[in-house]
């Protein structure tokens, strides 16, 4: 059980919470390469509860700080990219990349202190079609990701956000509990009825697996086994990766490059960045007579962006509509009666509140990975906030052990044997796999 104490350290990661503490010393996305344009406009970014602005300079640089003009706290926003940074419409003050003031047109010049101001700035960087953004406390920066999915080049990349209105914690555990793939995504449809050449049909002829969960050197993994043909075993194998990442299992082990990234703009929105190899064989999604299984799309539309705090990535079907459940097509043949496995999902955790209140849940054995991981971002946590360096921070490369999805093995092995022999045999796209030492 997660008591209303832990919950708190847990789903809280605004300036001085132990969580945000630990999320700092990451660096975050917070945007799409593509969302800034050179000597564009700013675009409001909220992350970790902080109001800030983003804007891409003259020379293609990003710049990302504080929102408030530190004169009189007006909004940059408004302010005017002049492509070496950023002049506040209200007196026309203007702020350089790093937040030093340049320019106090409206004090005479004997009287200017603009070396003496500075506002709130971040170090941004890019990789991936992503902008990421360090907002901790180091003097220099650890090295950015460089697990499998963000390495992938750009032509061989699919890489989306979506915002969902919920806690990030609740997103994330999405990724991270297999059993509700049989029920949730595929519900309404036998093992009889599925696709026979793909793996997945293994999780609908047993619905209630049983796990393995352990601790590892980038977070938590779990690999749920159920019984498969020819004395073999069926394996779904997925990831935590700190601070807020997942790798999900839905799709064949050896070629299945993916990331989530749920970043919080705050305790109750998030931004989830998906990341993935355009080559990867897709999971259980068609009926043995070739036909989509109802209600199992990945796309979605969405809303138009706007400018506002929250704009960003909203999907058209939301909670304002019930996420346009089909109640007739619930009773005939999608179990949720949503169209998406990505709505399904969201519908699911935004149902729970902005914030769940995790002491009225009753945890079971398919929630060992959900355990076991507030367990160890709890111990993360309370790391930090003693001044102890975060996992992974300065091993980066310890995340390219982490590979999801999955596959068979003989019944004989046991799962760490089976995941090891699984990454010797996986395709490596980008070259950054290698093999989990044990």
């Amino acid at each position: 059980m997660t008591t209303a104490a832990e919950s708190e350290i847990l789903t809280r990661v605004g300036p001085g919470t132990p969580m945000g503490k630990l999320m700092r010393e990451y660096w975050i996305p917070g945007l799409m390469s593509r969302e800034l344009e050179a000597g564009g406009d700013p675009v409001r970014l909220m992350l970790l509860g902080e109001k800030l602005i983003a804007f891409r300079n003259g020379d293609g640089s990003v710049s990302v700080m504080d929102h408030r003009c530190p004169h009189r706290c007006a909004s940059l926003f408004f302010g005017r990219n002049e492509g070496d940074g950023i002049r506040c419409a209200y007196h026309g003050w203007k702020f350089g990349a790093d937040g030093v003031c340049t320019d106090m047109p409206n004090v005479p010049k004997h009287l200017a202190f603009a070396a003496k101001v500075r506002g709130k700035a971040y170090r941004a960087a890019e990789r991936s079609g992503i902008i990421w953004v360090y907002m901790g406390s180091r003097a220099q920066p650890p090295e950015l990701p460089c697990f499998e999915a963000v390495m992938l080049p750009e032509e061989e990349r699919n890489l989306f956000c979506v915002q969902r209105e919920c806690n990030w914690l609740q997103g994330l555990e999405g990724d991270i509990d297999t059993s509700h793939f049989s029920f949730l995504h595929m519900g309404a449809v036998t093992a009889d009825e599925a696709d026979q050449t793909n793996l997945g049909v293994y999780a609908l002829k047993e619905r209630a697996p049983e796990y393995h969960v352990a601790d590892t050197d980038w977070g938590t993994m779990y690999a749920a086994h159920r019984p498969a043909d020819d004395e073999q075993t069926y394996w779904r194998v997925s990831h935590f990766l700190f601070p807020f990442w997942t790798i999900p299992p839905d799709g064949q082990f050896e070629d299945h490059v993916i990331a989530r990234a749920w970043a919080p703009m705050d305790d109750t929105h998030t931004m989830f960045f998906h990341v993935s190899w355009k080559r990867n064989t897709p999971g259980l999604r068609k009926l043995k007579d070739g036909s989509q299984i109802p209600g199992a799309s990945i796309g979605n539309a969405f809303l138009p962006n706007t400018t506002d705090w929250f704009g960003r990535w909203r999907l058209a079907a939301n909670a304002s509509n019930d996420y346009m459940i089909d109640r007739a097509l619930q009773r005939a043949s999608s179990y949720s009666g949503i169209e998406g496995i990505h709505l399904q999902d969201q519908a699911m955790t935004e149902s729970m509140g902005g914030i769940v209140d995790h002491t009225w849940e009753h945890l079971s054995v398919s929630d060992l990975m959900i355990n076991r991981t507030r367990r160890r971002l709890l111990n993360a946590a309370r790391g930090a906030a003693e001044g102890l360096t975060p996992p992974g921070v300065d091993h980066p490369q310890t995340f390219q052990g982490a590979r999801g999805g999955d596959f068979v093995s003989k019944k004989s092995i046991g799962w760490l044997e089976a995941y090891t022999d699984q990454m010797r045999k996986s395709k490596n796209p980008t070259g950054a796999l290698k093999i989990a030492a044990e």
